[in-house]
């Protein structure tokens, strides 16, 4: 026979003093308990070890001694107002930027949702039923229940789960961070290496230009000539054919001149509009930057500082797969009130009062868990695999960077040697044709030349400028913010102390 309960005669508790007292004591003696388990638990998963990469004495072609003075605003060096005013635009507007900066908060607010689960959860329940308990009808009446009841549940972190998750999620911070200085840097060299085309541009353009309006003055000289019947028709025909090629070339720069212009805006974040260039004489010569050794690299270059760290958080994730494969301790708890009375519901009169504890654990699973590490220990290494090839292309595009430099600046040198010799031999076979002394292909040939060696010299001297704007990029040292200024010339002002 079942036992009816009468709803509305609930049995008020009022709670014995000595027994509050002990059961203060024993909460606090459990919490006691339970940190200490939580601090002496232990952390499952390998440890975070640095990767270890065999790594060169010195590059190739790096004659250069002196200290490392890569990390700096280099593009100040060429003391250019408009090079200095895009590269800061960009970094203010680009769009690219702005995301990468987005996604440093995104990885800020993770690691707040990982760190969460290392404290108690706290909820409430609000309830209120009306009805009839006993189905027998038996001994009750239709009545009310209001209850009240705030609620704890605490998963203790005993074999590291939680922290290891905080690690994963600290490793994407600083990745997301890195990223952003590569943004950074790359953003800053794509401005630079655009600024230097555009510049070639130009200089292309108004060395075109100048051709043409040269030949279209000696093709008014050869018509005359030929309508005088002094010279013959071939004469004629070829000038008439340098002429246009001279007159191709400028509508061809004025594209190229235009398509850079709108490349840029999009890097500064605007929409496509002319730069509004001082001048086209542009002779400065790039500075001369002392090499950072090989391990100042591996320190130092963004993006293998966020593959480092994508290789540590995935290897953290290793010990949460281990940690789902052993029972997890949890305690839960309530302190509420009931009544059958809602005005006297806050009374405290009925407290309702609970405390627990759990072990939950797998038992057979198929090896479910099992398969999750090995998984987790396969991206890792994946993760390690990805760092130690960005290694390796690092220092490929630094010693390439370097070889660069090398061979284009002694190009250089030698298509000005090449420049200067066409221009003399086009003003003396000039000189020679006007005098009778020979014929006009000579003339074609010479001038051709000179057009030729004055384009192909401005496009080497670019070439050679943004082989120096790669080198400062492969080195990671495109961008230093404030912060790092500051804390470089404390360094910088305690070290010539300690050596006075």
């Amino acid at each position: 026979m079942k036992r009816s309960v009468n709803w509305n005669n609930l049995k008020k508790i009022k709670p014995d003093p000595m027994t509050t007292k002990k059961l203060k004591i024993s909460r606090i003696l459990l919490l006691a308990l339970l940190f200490s388990l939580m601090v002496t638990g232990c952390m499952v998963g390998p440890k975070l070890e640095k990767p270890v990469v065999e790594t060169a004495e010195q590059f190739r072609f790096d004659s250069i001694a002196g200290d490392s003075m890569i990390n700096l605003a280099w593009w100040e060096l060429y003391d250019d107002p408009l090079l200095d005013t895009l590269i800061y635009l960009a970094l203010e507007h680009n769009r690219d930027v702005r995301t990468a900066m987005s996604r440093i908060d995104q990885a800020y607010a993770v690691l707040g949702v990982s760190k969460a689960d290392l404290f108690p959860q706290f909820g409430y329940e609000l309830s209120a039923t009306y009805g009839k308990p006993d189905p027998s009808g038996a001994g009750s009446d239709a009545g009310s229940l209001f209850v009240i009841t705030p609620s704890v549940y605490w998963e203790l972190d005993f074999w590291g789960k939680v922290r290891r998750a905080n690690q994963a999620a600290q490793g994407e911070i600083y990745a997301s961070e890195a990223a952003l200085r590569q943004v950074q840097v790359s953003l800053i060299s794509a401005v630079a290496d655009g600024y230097f085309q555009l510049l070639d541009f130009d200089r292309r353009l108004e060395i075109s230009r100048r051709t043409w309006e040269t030949r279209k003055e000696s093709l008014w000289i050869i018509e005359q000539r030929f309508n005088q019947g002094v010279v013959p028709e071939i004469d004629l025909n070829q000038a008439q054919q340098q002429e246009a090629v001279a007159a191709v070339a400028v509508p061809v720069y004025e594209r190229m001149v235009a398509h850079t212009e709108n490349y840029l805006n999009i890097l500064i974040g605007q929409n496509p509009r002319q730069l509004v260039r001082e001048s086209l004489e542009h002779d400065f010569d790039p500075p001369e930057i002392p090499v950072g050794i090989p391990s100042e690299l591996l320190e130092r270059r963004p993006d293998l500082i966020q593959a480092e760290q994508l290789f540590y958080a995935e290897t953290s994730r290793i010990g949460v797969a281990q940690a789902m494969r052993f029972p997890s301790f949890s305690i839960t708890g309530l302190l509420g009130v009931a009544s059958s009375d809602l005005s006297s519901l806050l009374s405290g009169e009925s407290v309702l009062y609970s405390i627990g504890g759990s072990i939950l654990g797998p038992i057979f699973n198929w090896g479910k868990n099992k398969r999750r590490v090995e998984i987790q220990r396969e991206i890792a290494s994946q993760a390690l695999n990805r760092y130690e090839q960005a290694v390796l292309n690092a220092f490929r595009e630094v010693d390439d960077a370097l070889i660069d430099i090398h061979t284009f600046r002694l190009e250089y040198e030698a298509r000005l040697r090449q420049q200067e010799a066409a221009i003399n031999a086009a003003r003396l076979s000039r000189a020679r044709y006007d005098g009778g002394q020979t014929a006009y292909l000579e003339v074609l040939e010479t001038e051709r030349s000179m057009f030729n060696a004055e384009l192909e010299a401005s496009a080497v001297k670019r070439y050679l400028f943004s082989s120096y704007i790669f080198f400062y990029k492969a080195l990671g040292g495109g961008w230093i913010t404030p912060e790092e200024q500051a804390a470089a010339e404390e360094a910088s002002a305690e070290q010539e102390a300690s050596d006075q």
